[in-house]
């Protein structure tokens, strides 16, 4: 009677290129600067939607105070609190993208501490070196 397991292999996938210090810190720096842009962008919409809503308010005044129909000037009410609810959203995703950023800086200068100095030796030493894993003890 035979086993009933399966040999069960991974499916990697492909890599176009192999992995490299530099191209990680490269990478690493990209989604820092990404997050960072993201995360200000966000901040002067956030800030931009409270003036409009605000604007918004003191137009709604005015119309009321001109008597203009009372559903028009409720509209003008609701596209201010429409307005706010935008402001709000966009601040958290600002402070979601302040985390992302931050972790970021975290991976990298984790990466930084953990193999700059093999870098700097591999390319120092002039001498080709063996391929990964090749020292690996088990």
């Amino acid at each position: 009677m035979g086993s009933e397991i399966e040999p069960y292999t991974v499916h990697l996938p492909d890599r176009a290129e192999k992995p490299s210090f530099t191209r990680l810190m490269g990478q690493v720096a990209t989604l820092t600067a990404s997050a960072l842009a993201l995360k200000e962008g966000l901040w002067l919409l956030k800030r931009r939607m409270e003036h409009d809503a605000a604007d918004a308010d003191h137009l709604a005044e005015q119309c009321a105070a001109a008597e203009v129909e009372p559903k028009f000037t409720g509209l003008v009410h609701e596209a201010g609190a429409a307005l706010r609810a935008v402001a709000e959203a966009s601040g958290e995703v600002a402070g979601a993208a302040d985390v992302m950023e931050h972790e970021a800086r975290g991976l990298g200068d984790a990466h930084q501490a953990e193999y700059r100095g093999v870098y700097e030796a591999v390319n120092a030493s002039g001498v080709r070196q063996a391929k990964p894993g090749f020292y690996r003890t088990r």
